[in-house]
């Protein structure tokens, strides 16, 4: 048996002081901004592993080298001069529903709302490359940040691989601005690597060297930080492009403590996000009896083809309590699944969102 790293532990019933310290550094998406196609950069979720790094950008360079022909490195005005693209992607973190599983695993206590969708501008991975001249027998692409943090009980600078396929086919971007405008310190500035489809651990921020490899690279965020562990602290599979996944906007008015949310009968419109890095979202499903029946939501245009697109669903809401939930179905055939599945690190736990509403006349408030 592989001994499990420390975060693929097993928390108390109790939330503890680390997921508290990790919760108060990063922060997930109000559920309330799904109704815009494009996330405010303050609203995105966040995840910084290790510290935020200070980066003068006068003295800021981007090193390619490796298994390339020509090393090149860069500073900022020369990768602004580079060609240009800017991209709608929606961004989600592998832990994104780990506080949701039971036992629960013991890191950043996402529920559901890891996710956002930004419009990252920057320069094509694939062109850079190409002007390097990575070497035919090159297997990966290593992208190295800024940031350093122990993790496994090891000094790292935060690094992983992409395969070279991967580095080259998925429309990587060398991205300097966040929704038109400079990167925020906490989004990676001056540079971050944005791959469309991946989980959000793939998008190295503070990005400062990229290194064409002879041999696959075996470092820790590779090989121990982002496999689906199980019960046994077996490794298996690594964590790569996201699951299906829908969530609603929540409709109402919220609780203040609980959440829970109170609406008058009545006709209703449910709207809510749903995406996938697996394929197109070919169909929402939609149940207010807490998944015991569905009906199809009517789907809109995604915000780009690596973006999450809007649904809506029209429900006479009667009297009582509901359990409304939405399920995405991708065009590679997977569908989100009512239960969880269960891994020890609490990693793309896609399973559908609950949503408890009350419906009900409002309630007289005394004069």
């Amino acid at each position: 048996m592989t001994d499990p790293p420390p975060t693929g532990t097993i928390a108390s019933d109790q939330i503890t002081p680390e997921e508290l310290r990790l919760a108060a550094r990063n922060h997930g998406l109000p559920l309330e901004a799904l109704r815009d196609p494009i996330t405010p950069a303050g609203l995105h979720y966040l995840l910084i592993h290790y510290d935020i790094p200070a980066v003068d950008p006068a003295d800021f360079r981007l090193d390619v080298d490796g298994e390339v022909e020509r090393p090149l490195s860069f500073d900022l005005d020369a990768l602004r001069a580079l060609p240009k693209v800017t991209l709608p992607v929606t961004f989600e973190c592998a832990g994104n529903g780990r506080a949701l599983l039971a036992p629960r695993p013991l890191s950043q206590p996402w529920l559901t709302e890891a996710v956002g969708t930004a419009e990252w501008g920057g320069t094509p991975l694939r062109g850079v490359l190409e002007e390097a001249g990575v070497a035919d027998a090159a297997p990966e692409v290593l992208f190295t940040g800024l940031d350093r943090g122990v993790e496994g009980g090891t000094q790292q600078a935060y690094a992983r691989s992409l395969s070279i396929e991967d580095a080259l086919e998925s429309g990587a971007l060398l991205a300097y601005e966040m929704n038109g405008e400079p990167l925020p310190p906490q989004h990676g500035f001056p540079l971050r690597l944005v791959v469309p489809r991946w989980y959000g651990m793939t998008n190295v921020k503070w990005l400062t060297r990229v290194t064409a490899l002879a041999e696959p690279f075996d470092g820790y965020q590779n090989s121990v930080a982002y496999r689906l562990y199980d019960e046994n602290g077996e490794p298996g599979a690594p964590v790569s492009r996201m699951l299906p996944r829908s969530l609603l906007v929540p409709p109402g008015v919220p609780e203040f403590l609980s959440r829970e949310r109170s609406l008058e009968p009545g006709p209703v419109e449910l709207r809510g996000r749903a995406w996938s890095g697996q394929g197109e979202i070919t169909r929402v499903e939609v149940s207010v009896d807490g998944g015991a029946t569905f009906a199809d939501a009517e789907l809109g245009e995604p915000v780009s083809e690596a973006a999450w697109l809007m649904w809506t669903f029209h429900w006479q809401a009667p009297e009582g309590t509901h359990e409304v939930c939405s399920r995405a179905t991708d065009s590679a055939g997977n569908v989100q699944p009512l239960d969880p599945r269960w891994n020890l690190k609490g990693y793309v736990n896609n399973a559908v969102e609950r949503i408890t509403v009350t419906v009900a006349q409002p309630a007289q408030v005394p004069s």
